[in-house]
């Protein structure tokens, strides 16, 4: 049907002659369900793929976000007060490298959405995010070009060279002149 609203078929496209336009956007958004976990021995495969990791995490994070303010009995005085109990009332397993965007993007929300600081937003995903790992073999575990990541989610991978620094700057702290 025509839904110009949701981008289902673009008239306009269409009644100028085009017609793959017409439908471009609406098979664009499909595709990041139309096949899950496509062959990412080629680019695009591993482009989409890492689309629908992050859109798989991102949908899971709004609904667990969504159903922890629903349940908040006393308003929040501040996005900070709001998040406090979140890993009390939280637990997240992340079940292989699949759902790891799941770190970065929770604190792109913490800290971009509801403008809360670095060390608290990184206190809450600690204290929310538990990891297990099946196997220990290379391919089996997922890795990403930078320029994807610059290119697809360039939030993401600045929130991930933040947790490295934090990270880097723990052990420097830890076992100092170990360089």
């Amino acid at each position: 049907g025509i839904n110009a609203e949701y981008g289902d078929f673009d008239l306009s496209y269409f009644n100028h002659g085009n017609y793959i336009d017409a439908v471009l956007d609406r098979n664009n958004a499909e595709n990041i369900s139309r096949v899950l976990y496509p062959n990412d021995n080629i680019f695009e495969g591993k482009e989409l793929r890492l689309k629908q990791e992050y859109f798989m995490v991102a949908a899971t994070l709004v609904d667990i976000i969504r159903r922890f303010k629903t349940n908040k009995t006393v308003p929040p005085t501040n996005a900070e007060d709001m998040y406090a109990d979140f890993p009390d009332k939280v637990a997240i397993q992340l079940n292989d490298t699949h759902p790891s965007l799941a770190v970065p993007e929770l604190l792109r929300i913490l800290m971009d959405e509801e403008g809360i600081e670095w060390d608290v937003a990184w206190k809450i995903c600690r204290n929310t995010f538990a990891y297990t790992n099946h196997t220990i073999l290379p391919e089996a575990l997922e890795r990403w070009p930078v320029t994807m990541l610059e290119h697809v989610l360039p939030r993401h991978l600045d929130i991930i060279y933040l947790i490295n620094h934090h990270h880097l700057e723990r052990v420097r702290h830890a076992f100092p002149g170990d360089e």
